[in-house]
């Protein structure tokens, strides 16, 4: 049984006042959860990418981990995380960013990607997009030949989407206005 992407979205719950006041967090740990939910999730996600020659999935700590490497494994990719500072064993590059409630930092290994590699960039959630556009702007200082990005919701009202290039291929399976 394949759960649709609308069946999909009314089981992400939401937490008010998370993790600051005024955050509606939305937790896809729901959608984890269920097996036919997970099912759905990477299956959904899998039509979008299955021809487009993916050679590795890039997931951004921490959610993104966990879909990505189904999806890494469906479409016969490698998994490459990007990571916080000081959690990722060999030479890095990393990329400083503004949060929606603060600043950060991400790092990927050196070695992690080449010149050849087609990538798909994954995060559970698209909200101001500042992770993800730091994710991107180190995947492409690495000179792949493309990079596509991939959420499983997206807040649609924040827009996102305006943190990257006109020419991203940007897809959300669960879109919510906030």
């Amino acid at each position: 049984m394949n759960i649709t992407n609308e069946e999909l979205k009314q089981a992400v719950r939401n937490i008010p006042n998370f993790p600051i006041d005024g955050i509606q967090f939305k937790d896809v740990t729901t959608l984890f959860q269920d097996a036919e939910r997970l099912k759905s999730v990477s299956e959904n996600t899998y039509r979008l990418y299955q021809d487009k020659g993916i050679t590795k999935v890039v997931g951004i700590e921490s959610r993104g981990f966990i879909l990505g490497s189904i999806i890494a494994l469906k479409l016969n990719a490698g998994f490459i995380p990007v990571r916080k500072p000081g959690k990722l064993p060999a030479s890095v590059i990393e990329e400083t960013y503004e949060k929606e409630y603060g600043k950060d930092t991400i790092q990927i290994h050196t070695d992690a990607l080449c010149e050849d590699d087609i990538v798909l960039l994954h995060d559970d959630l698209l909200a101001t997009g500042g992770t993800m556009a730091a994710a991107y702007r180190l995947v492409k200082k690495m000179g792949v030949k493309k990079v596509y990005v991939n959420f499983i919701i997206e807040l649609e009202e924040l827009q996102g989407r305006k943190c990257f290039p006109e020419d991203v291929q940007i897809e959300s399976l669960i879109k919510f206005p906030i």
